[in-house]
């Protein structure tokens, strides 16, 4: 009772912003082009809560009897990463200018890295896809022995490498020592990624033990403003990475959505006053990055599926929020994120019910959550918990 959950569905976003050109996301729209792709998506619950209301979506028409209040949100931070779109949802402006690296990492990062690290090389440096990148440099990297480095348009260093090559303990303490001696101040770069895999030469298959080495956040957040004035805070999926863990103090570690859906009927269950932050990765990881609709359109139709149990769990007194953290459109030629708003739907057993608009900020959400727990807090965006 009393809860307040928000489920970000990572990378669903519901149109190209304002300034999308900016970002070469000029045509991005998640959710209408996956629509069109796939020829209409049929997501009878997320209906229900007004989906269809926020653009023009094939297979999902505008409800006039929603029964959630519904609205789109506009980052004011600079960039489409998912540090920045979750910092800004828990109430943040993220003024922080990342360091991105669009044509590799300079020769002054490489060499301190194998300094650190003690690799004896390393294997690829550039902008690239997660898959093609192993299978590029898979074959090489078992006969060198050298981990694959990365990045992408988001600002990450990305370190892949076979299990058998570089056991996962040991390139997890690669990334450590990555995270925490070699990309200092005066450098920001928002995670290292460790990215393991196995299989055979030519058939290489990323695992689901990927790891996150974030950024503190610059500020509180909601997550450190509810533990203070002693509200219990979890964290499902992603977000304990994003966050760096600070500010939860219940953490739960989930590799798909199905893991993510089995977790939040457990705290609906279990939890009394509490703020419950959730990531849905796999339609960012699975299908935005590896540019499929169609596994993608399949994704959010189980969680259409899941919602109507989970909503079943919730008290008349518990809040849920569904968003997003920036967009992934698998339909444009781009396998990176893409700048766009993101939806935001808010429910409650018997709340009334009301068009939000579109939003100035991410950051409405956490405003919102901490204005249900009735906390003093300084956090930036508009509460739109009683409107």
């Amino acid at each position: 009772m009393n809860n307040f959950f928000i489920i970000v569905l990572d990378g669903v976003g519901v149109g190209e912003l304002p300034d999308a050109s900016l970002y070469g996301d000029s045509g991005s729209n998640t959710l209408c082009n996956i629509a069109e792709a796939v020829n209409g998506l049929s997501l009878p619950n997320l209906k229900k809560f007004g989906l269809g209301n926020l653009t023009s979506i094939k297979g999902i028409s505008y409800t006039e009897n929603p029964i959630a209040s519904f609205g789109k949100l506009n980052e004011r931070s600079k960039g489409k990463d998912s540090t920045t779109g979750h910092w800004e949802l828990s109430g943040l402006f993220v003024d922080t200018d990342f360091n991105y690296f669009p044509n590799g990492f300079p020769e002054e990062i490489t060499d301190k890295f194998l300094k650190v690290t003690g690799c004896k090389g390393f294997l690829g440096n550039k902008a690239a896809s997660g898959t093609e990148i192993i299978k590029e440099l898979g074959d090489e990297h078992l006969e060198t022995g050298f981990p694959i480095i990365y990045t992408s348009a988001d600002s990450v260093f990305q370190i892949a490498a076979h299990n058998e090559i570089i056991p996962l303990e040991k390139l997890y303490e690669i990334c450590d020592k990555t995270r925490n001696q070699v990309l200092i101040d005066p450098l920001k770069v928002g995670r290292v990624i460790a990215r393991p895999f196995t299989g055979k030469r030519g058939n290489y298959t990323r695992t689901v033990d990927r790891k996150d080495y974030s950024l503190d956040p610059p500020s509180e957040t909601i997550l450190d403003i509810l533990q203070k004035n002693n509200i219990s805070t979890g964290a499902i999926g992603k977000i304990n990475d994003l966050f760096n863990y600070r500010g939860i103090d219940h953490q739960f570690k989930t590799k798909s959505n199905k893991e993510g859906f089995d977790t939040l009927l457990q705290a609906s269950n279990e939890f009394t006053n509490s703020f419950v932050f959730t990531n849905l990765v796999d339609f960012d990881v699975y299908y935005g990055h590896r540019n499929d609709p169609i596994g993608f359109a399949q994704a959010l139709k189980s969680f259409d599926n899941f919602l109507p149990e989970f909503i079943s769990h919730l008290h008349p007194t518990d809040r849920l929020v569904i968003t997003a953290d920036h967009g992934n459109d698998p339909t444009t030629p781009s396998t990176d994120h893409s700048r766009e708003f993101v939806p935001v739907l808010y429910f409650g057993k018997n709340k009334n019910v009301s068009d939000l608009g579109i939003r100035n900020t991410f950051a409405d959400v956490g405003k919102t959550a901490a204005d249900f727990f009735n906390v003093k807090n300084e956090l930036k965006g508009k509460s739109f918990l009683n409107e």
